[in-house]
């Protein structure tokens, strides 16, 4: 265990490898730049669950700790929040309140866990097999587009608000670059929580009653199976998400971490179980961290380390937590509209890369087909199970494409 936390002091050159670290003021200071890249995506999906955000970033923090041992320091990682938990967790609470969302994300964690061991036995050629780009493509992209109701609703709910915020995202990302064009949903969500504190839209009791020091605010999940079905397909998204985060990192660093995707899995499975264990959102390997590294070239896992301590650090106080907690409807249905639609665009970004070839009947009708029933939520019952559309689509998409190329051949 010792060995686990010795780095290599860097010697020189110009990238630091994850087992090497800068001085300790540098490599906090770097810590602190992956704080803040995760920051306002990692906190967006509480907010827009109504989940406490304090809590969700505690169980980040203690997340990304737990990847670093389980991958031995071998892959560095922030686990954020997984905005595919979004859509799920909406729906889960409607129906069954928090706890029953929570349920869904303990057996997501759980169901990726197993998923970890499975590929750490087996090697991954089973997922690239099921999961080809054409059908995680489609799965991410449904999963963006279906949220669109819940844009609109929240826009509706506060125009004003909405329309500064959806400016003001546009604006940051159209005149700046590096960092600050990384995090410009939440630099504008800030501008339009401003707008809406200066309009008198912003209910400030609870900010005021809030405690400066506190530990985060704990619940317990509930198992109910008609949510818990909701949930399935994230978990594809999931192992999606970490196994082309291993590989992106193994490119940069140019290190073969194929050994370590099975331990990324489980990893991801274990904190997202404990986060949904104890009231957080379920977790996923961040890109906006790639970001950092590839604009630092520090690769060092200690940076990592820092960045998680960080984290649970900064969740020990209510009072941030209130703040977050009070941002207007208006902020959230304007970045929304923006976030939503960019987390759909990334299934369509997969394609691109993967060259898929859709002149290819069997793409064309597995993928368009998938996608009206996701993005108009298709659903059905049957007995006490209600299939809504994200579940179905992502069924069409895994099972017809398979089923198609079989009967061609």
């Amino acid at each position: 265990m010792a060995s686990l936390f010795t780095w290599k002091v860097h010697s020189g050159g110009e990238v630091v490898a994850p087992d090497e670290r800068l001085s300790w003021p540098r490599t906090i200071g770097i810590g602190l730049q992956h704080i803040a890249a995760m920051f306002g995506a990692t906190f967006l999906v509480p907010i827009l669950t109504k989940m406490p955000p304090s809590t969700t970033l505690f169980f980040s923090g203690i997340g990304t700790m737990l990847f670093l041992l389980i991958t031995r320091n071998r892959v560095p990682s922030y686990l954020g929040s997984s905005f595919a938990f979004l859509a799920p967790i909406a729906a889960a609470s409607a129906n069954g309140g928090p706890a029953a969302a929570l349920g869904g994300v303990v057996v997501t964690g759980v169901v990726l866990a197993l998923v970890g061991l499975i590929v750490r036995a087996s090697g991954i050629k089973w997922i690239e097999w099921m999961l080809p780009p054409v059908v995680t493509g489609t799965i991410v992209m449904l999963i963006g587009f279906n949220l669109a109701g819940a844009a609109k609703n929240n826009l509706a709910a506060g125009p004003v608000v909405g329309i500064i915020t959806l400016a003001a995202i546009g604006v940051i990302a159209a005149v700046s670059r590096g960092f600050i064009g990384r995090i410009s949903i939440f630099l504008g969500i800030v501008i339009g929580y401003v707008a809406a504190l200066l309009m008198g839209d912003v209910n400030t009791d609870r900010i005021t009653a809030a405690k400066w020091i506190a530990a985060p605010t704990f619940m317990s999940p509930t198992f109910n199976a008609n949510a818990i079905i909701l949930f399935l397909p994230v978990v594809l998204v999931l192992i999606a998400e970490n196994v082309g985060h291993v590989k992106s990192v193994a490119a940069i660093t140019g290190k073969n971490l194929d050994g370590e995707m099975g331990n990324a899995l489980f990893a991801d499975g274990v904190a997202t179980t404990l986060a949904g264990a104890g009231g957080g959102s379920g977790t996923t390997t961040y890109a906006e961290n790639i970001g950092v590294m590839a604009a630092t070239k520090v690769y060092s896992t200690a940076a990592y380390w820092i960045a998680g301590l960080g984290a649970v650090l900064l969740s020990l106080s209510p009072k941030f937590g209130a703040v977050l907690s009070a941002t207007p409807v208006g902020a959230l249905g304007g970045a929304g509209v923006a976030l939503f639609g960019m987390i759909g665009l990334l299934g369509a970004r997969i394609w691109i890369e993967a060259k898929v070839d859709f002149s290819n009947p069997i793409n064309l009708i597995v993928c368009a087909s998938a996608l009206i029933i996701g993005i108009s939520d298709i659903s059905w019952t049957r007995g006490d199970f209600t299939f809504n559309g994200i579940i179905n689509a992502s069924i069409v998409a895994i099972v017809g494409y398979r089923l198609l190329h079989a009967l061609r051949k």
